[in-house]
């Protein structure tokens, strides 16, 4: 009667894993539990996670084909797109949130354009809102820009506007770090960098007041929602955050935050029960509104049973 914060599965969203072809599902070592899968396979997990109470999913894709300039993340025909399609002809009522990012469809592995060995901002952000305009097109209904180059909400927000799609939101990952968390991740979805590191575009995990800064920043620029990412490792930017902006606020609980838990459970060094729920509730209580985490359908059954 008396707690001060509660966790329920209307709070959570899944991340999910889109891949060419039919009736494939191919499971990522790195990230037990979860695996690649066609838009066939991924619209029956995409229902199954409604139907535990999860309201959003957050899809990313591995395209066939990379080259420099991620024609693949835009194309009308990609698998992303597809994927859309299908979880919205399967679970109408789902919200349907897609990363825009180049990375995992760039042969270099960077989040943009790179020209003479360095991310070039500006033409980043070009194929950065195209590909936004794209997923909306499919029938996307929030776009989640995780590239982190400057001025690509403001781009994303006039480039929906010009085709019509004002009413499709925006989901800022305004805060992200360049972290050591994301490992198994980069194996889901192949999208390591291939030479050098992405600290010149992502965040200084030693910092805290710059995440402010990008807040402000990003909601001046027409963010309908902001994300810090990671979660667990960054409590205390979270709650700065959520003193800083009135929008919605999410956090994603990282792959390598869930990987930690799921293996040290399955070691018998912890119960992952009760650990992941004791994690998910204090990002909660930190000030997150949404959790984006792998545990999102299993932990909404665990707080189905009590």
């Amino acid at each position: 009667m008396v707690r001060e914060t509660r966790l329920s599965p209307d709070q959570l969203m899944l991340p999910l894993f889109a891949v060419g072809g039919s009736g494939v599902e191919i499971p990522i070592e790195a990230l037990p539990g979860q695996s690649r899968q066609s838009p066939d396979v991924l619209a029956r997990r995409a229902r199954a996670a409604l139907d535990a109470g999860v309201p959003a999913v957050l899809l990313f894709g591995i395209p066939e084909h990379k080259d420099a300039a991620a024609t693949g993340a835009y194309d009308a025909n990609g698998v992303v797109q597809h994927a859309i399609a299908a979880i919205k002809d399967a679970a109408p009522d789902l919200v349907v949130v897609t990363d825009v990012c180049l990375c995992a469809y760039t042969d270099h592995g960077h989040c943009g354009v790179v020209v003479d060995g360095r991310v070039h901002n500006d033409m980043s952000i070009e194929l950065i809102a195209r590909t936004a305009v794209s997923h909306a097109d499919a029938g996307a209904d929030v776009v989640a820009p995780s590239d982190m180059m400057d001025g690509r909400v403001g781009a994303i927000r006039a480039a929906l506007d010009a085709e019509g799609r004002e009413e499709t939101a925006i989901l800022s990952y305004a805060v992200k770090y360049a972290s050591a968390f994301y490992g198994p991740f980069r194996e889901a979805a192949g999208s390591a960098p291939g030479f050098g590191d992405r600290r010149g575009y992502q965040m200084d995990p030693a910092n805290g007041r710059e995440a402010l800064r990008e807040v402000a920043q990003d909601e001046a620029e027409g963010a309908d929602m902001m994300m810090v990412k990671p979660a667990a490792a960054y409590l205390d930017v979270i709650a700065a955050v959520r003193g800083a902006t009135s929008l919605p606020l999410a956090a994603y609980h990282v792959s390598g935050e869930y990987a930690m838990l799921v293996a040290a459970a399955r070691l018998g060094w912890l119960d992952e029960r009760d650990a992941a729920l004791e994690t998910l509730t204090a990002i909660r209580r930190a000030g997150a509104d949404v959790i984006i985490t792998y545990h999102a359908e299993r932990a909404a059954q665990w707080l189905a049973t009590g």
